[in-house]
């Protein structure tokens, strides 16, 4: 994979951004336009209903606002590679989950059929307790 340093426009970049956005803002639209037609993603939410592939926009959508709902973040990148098939970000998330304080550093790897994303798997840094209760 090649390191860039975002000094100029890449996928990976244009997909985060649109990520990012999602995330922060809940505007879907953006990242949700880059999309194939069979999108997938895994999250690392360690509850019943999350802990499995999830399948198509529709539910991409569900995510963010069940994340919005209990997590308020800024999501700053810090490392972005890319290859011809997949793009990683790592970040750091800096808010709050349920109320409480919340720094993580996670990556997004995005996998791409031609120039749309196919699916992203998410990682995180440390075990997301502060999901189970508020």
């Amino acid at each position: 994979m090649e390191k860039h340093a975002g000094s100029f426009p890449s996928r990976t970049g244009e997909a985060f951004d649109a990520f990012r956005q999602a995330f922060e803002t809940g505007h879907t639209v953006d990242f949700l336009e880059k999309v194939t037609k069979d999108f997938h993603f895994f999250v690392p939410i360690p509850l019943e209903g999350w802990n499995h592939k999830q399948q198509g926009k529709e539910r991409f959508e569900e995510l963010i606002r069940f994340e919005r709902s209990v997590l308020k973040v800024q999501l700053t990148p810090l490392i972005e590679l890319e290859n011809e098939g997949n793009g990683m970000v790592v970040f750091r998330a800096d808010g709050s989950l349920n109320g409480r304080p919340y720094r993580n550093e996670l990556a997004v790897v995005f996998e791409y059929e031609a120039d749309r994303i196919r699916c992203f798997r998410e990682y995180v840094g440390m075990p997301l307790k502060n999901y189970e209760a508020p």
